[in-house]
Parts: structure tokens; C-alpha cells; sequence
């Protein structure tokens, strides 16, 4: 059986095996392809072979670590966390041997970096006291996951031990959360100003966000130079203002993924997904997210309880999938990468 591929597909696969930018048009075509199309397959297959011939066989796990719950007051609709949701009615702070546990455990079982999360009211101070406890103690690449900050917190958080910081502008924002997107933007200039790495997703996507609006974070991610993004998909709880909306499927989340690699071409050194799964390792997804601790996913304080997959539990999946997690981390060094423009090394495209 022989599947061919439309001239424009075909096109738009060629510029992003090139890793030349695409247009808000050509990413919205492929976030429309049926998701039984050989197309769809056809753009998976590229996605997969830019990411082995960018990143190797690497897989990565940066290790969330939530750090507190509380009835948060900023009330995003899609987080677990927040104070309308009424499922945590009181403010936890995980201790210190708790914190510094998870840590060790993490780094013994292989974990890349460490992802820091606090919510929007959790005390900046102690968000470096642990900055550099965790770089003293156990000596994993730290990645900041908190609000909006200055220039001057920036400095702060490098200071601390912090060498990166996970901020989405997400889908919605401004709608379903009270944050500007500008603001969330400008945060992210902070960072590429002072020195830190900037981590991103495309998240939390749910069957309300139009493709248009999807594909504009793309092109922001690729444009402000993310060392990673990636889709994540909004997870439901119970109670959830968003429910009526439904929720994507790790299928069509694995169609997202393939597209925001093409988009990405050559800039990042990782590419997300989360919750961790297969069928975005197939799609040029190398990076899960373990977690421990507070999760705005989660009906559990303590996600390890919950929602959560441990280091090991990602590591048996990606090696199902041929990926290895033991190789070195790319997104931390900061050794210059040489990308080939050759062919993906996978096949051709087919030709329509």
C-alpha cells in the first residue's frame, strides 16, 4: 500500500528537516490533519527523526519537586491547587528532611535537574534558602518553577544555585488565569537578560484552545529561545471549572508534540511532554517530568502519592522505547552544538 503526502505537507516537512521557520499558517495546517492520516504519522516520523539527530538517544528527566500546597489566591481554573477549587483548605510547607530526601533519591536514581515549584504566595527567600541547600547537598541542576520576578530576582535565583526557570505564557492566560500575558512575556525576558536558561510547554492544552492560539506559543518558543518546550495537556480534577470542556487525548497530544518539534527546529536541547507516556516518544519527545511534592494535577499534597511518576518509573519507559536516560544531560552544558543539515537519517519523506 502506497500513502502519499499533499505537496503542501510535503513542502512544510522539507523547510522544517532544513530547521527553517515555519508560519503561523503551515503549523495551524498540521494541528488540523486527521489524526488517522498517514500524513499525521508522516509529520510524527519527521518530528522523531529531527529529535534523534538534534539530541542522540538522550532521555531526560528533570525532577519535579513541589515544594508547598496552599489555597492559593491567584485561582487559575485548570490548577488543583487554587482556593475555589476547595480541595486543599490549608497552607502545607514540606520540610527540609523531606525536601532534601526526594532530592537525594532523585539524583541517586539518575535524575537530570531538579524542577523547584512553589505557588504564586510561597516566599521568595526561601524559595533561594533551598536554592542553595539543594546545590550544596546534592548537586543537580536546579530549575526555578514560580511567579512573575524582577531583574534583580533573577540575579538572585543564579546566586542561589538556579541555573534555569521554568515559565509558560499559557493557553488562556488573562481568560482562565489573572495574569497578563505581556507580563508572563516580560518574565521571560528577565531571564534570557540576567543569564538563566528558560524552560517552556505548551500548556495546559485542552479541546477549547484554538489552533491559532497554539501555534502562536510555538513561534513565541522558538522566537525567545526556549532550552526546551514542548505540550503539556490540562488533567481534569474533580470539581474542575474546566471539565465541560473535556480533555485532549495522549494521541492527539502526541500530534501536538511532532508539531511543536518542527517548530522548534534547532533551538532547543530537549523536547517535553507530560504526563509521561509513549506515543510522544514517537513523536520527537525525549524529556518526562517525575514528581514529588505538590502538583497543580493532583488531589494529593504529596504527588509521589498521587499523580506522580518516579525517576525510575520514566526511565523504564523511555528504554522500552530506545531511549537512554544514564547519557549526559544536553540541556545544562554549555558547550557549543554543531546540528547537521543532512537528511533525518530515518527515511525520506514520502513525496505527494
Amino acid at each position: 500500500m502506497k500513502f502519499l503526502l499533499s505537496s503542501k505537507v510535503t513542502e512544510i516537512l522539507r523547510k522544517a528537516d532544513a530547521f527553517e521557520a515555519l508560519t503561523a499558517e503551515e503549523i495551524i495546517l498540521l494541528l488540523s490533519l486527521d489524526l488517522c492520516s498517514a500524513e499525521t504519522y508522516a509529520v510524527m516520523h519527521a518530528a522523531n527523526a529531527i529529535s534523534r539527530r538534534t539530541f542522540g538517544a538522550k532521555a531526560e528527566r528533570h525532577m519535579h519537586i513541589g515544594l508547598n500546597v496552599e489555597p492559593c489566591r491567584f485561582d487559575c481554573l485548570f490548577c488543583s491547587l487554587t482556593r475555589t477549587a476547595g480541595i486543599f483548605t490549608e497552607s502545607v510547607e514540606f520540610d527540609t528532611d523531606q525536601i532534601l530526601a526526594w532530592a537525594r533519591a532523585g539524583k541517586a536514581q539518575g535524575a537530570d535537574a531538579f524542577n523547584i515549584m512553589t505557588t504564586g504566595f510561597y516566599s521568595f527567600e526561601k524559595l533561594l534558602d533551598f536554592g542553595r541547600l539543594l546545590q550544596r547537598e546534592v548537586g543537580v541542576p536546579l530549575v526555578a518553577n514560580t511567579r512573575d520576578i524582577t531583574h534583580k530576582e533573577g540575579e538572585a535565583l543564579l546566586n542561589a544555585g538556579f541555573v534555569g526557570c521554568y515559565h509558560a505564557i499559557r493557553l488562556g492566560e488573562g481568560r482562565d488565569t489573572p495574569f497578563s500575558p505581556e507580563k508572563r512575556r516580560q518574565t521571560v525576558q528577565v531571564f534570557k537578560d540576567v543569564g538563566l536558561r528558560w524552560m517552556n510547554c505548551i500548556e495546559p492544552v485542552g479541546p477549547e484552545h484554538s489552533h491559532a492560539e497554539i501555534a502562536e506559543l510555538m513561534q513565541l518558543a522558538r522566537r525567545m529561545g526556549a532550552t526546551y518546550s514542548g505540550v503539556m495537556r490540562r488533567i481534569n480534577f474533580p470539581g474542575s471549572p474546566m471539565a465541560a470542556h473535556g480533555m485532549i487525548t495522549e494521541r492527539e497530544m502526541a500530534r501536538m508534540v511532532a508539531v511543536s518539534r518542527l517548530v522548534m527546529g534547532n533551538v532547543p536541547r530537549a523536547h517535553c511532554t507530560h504526563e509521561p507516556h509513549t506515543a510522544s516518544l514517537l513523536a520527537g519527545a525525549n524529556l518526562f517530568f517525575p514528581e514529588v511534592g505538590s502538583s497543580p494535577r493532583d488531589l494529593q499534597a504529596d504527588s509521589a502519592k498521587g499523580r506522580g511518576s518516579t525517576v525510575e518509573d520514566c526511565g523504564r519507559i523511555f528504554r522500552e522505547m530506545g531511549l537512554e536516560p544514564s547519557l549526559p544531560s544536553n540541556c545544562f552544558t554549555d558547550d557549543p552544538r554543531t546540528f547537521s543539515t543532512e537528511g533525518s537519517g530515518c527515511g525520506g519523506v514520502l513525496q505527494g
